[in-house]
């Protein structure tokens, strides 16, 4: 039997019970036929405008940045369980990914990665890292090193704020806990996108910024279009 994917069972003039039936039968005939339902991982966050990321940043508290005394990641416990065998970043790999298949633990086995960084596309998983946004050690200094475990947990784990991504691994090692004033990602048409997602995470996360900071985001926002 053919996969029945491509048909929509809400074309033509059925309404109510008809289109229901409709559905379940799709997914019926689907199943039996060995086919899968597309997994693409979590939603991705949706980005905010440019407006609303500067009026956010003029509500972020600005301090001198603390220091790492005590920071460790493992007291950022990551990747948690999401599904099944997913791990969440395996969920990212699978949301940012292209034609993205995976095995029975749940590591892709094939797909294409293009890293919003530096526009790379990778064709490799074990070419591209998950690059937390705000990293691990940035929120340590401006304000996680007060957090209880299970709310650095939330945040290193975040998969509603735009705060993890895949990017070209050596990137992701370049940036490591450097805030926008120390790096911004190569590619200048994403620095109006990578301020608004660093602004949205500090924000939710009620993380504190540097005067540095402050105006390398505002600077960087000036590039949105």
């Amino acid at each position: 039997m053919a996969c029945l994917l491509g048909i929509n069972p809400l074309d033509g003039k059925g309404f109510g019970m008809r289109r229901s039936l409709a559905v379940l039968g799709i997914l019926a005939a689907t199943v039996l036929s060995g086919c899968q339902l597309p997994d693409t991982g979590t939603p991705a966050a949706p980005p905010i405008s440019a407006a609303d990321a500067r009026s956010r940043l003029t509500t972020l508290k600005v301090r001198v940045r603390g220091t790492l005394d005590g920071y460790d990641r493992a007291k950022f416990p990551h990747w948690d369980a999401v599904r099944g065998a997913c791990d969440v970043r395996e969920e990212v790999l699978k949301r940012d990914g292209t034609g993205v298949t995976v095995g029975g633990d749940c590591a892709p086995k094939s797909g294409t990665w293009t890293s919003v960084y530096d526009g790379e596309t990778w064709r490799k998983a074990s070419d591209v890292d998950i690059d937390h946004v705000v990293p691990l050690a940035q929120a340590w200094v401006s304000g996680a090193k007060a957090w209880s475990t299970r709310r650095r947990e939330q945040f290193a784990n975040d998969l509603e704020r735009p705060q993890l991504k895949a990017v070209t691994d050596n990137l992701n090692e370049q940036k490591g806990d450097k805030a926008p004033d120390a790096w911004k990602p190569p590619l200048v048409s994403y620095w109006c996108a990578y301020a608004a997602d660093w602004i949205v995470v500090k924000q939710y996360y009620d993380l504190t910024i540097t005067v540095p900071e402050k105006t390398a985001l505002a600077t960087m926002l000036d590039h949105c279009p």
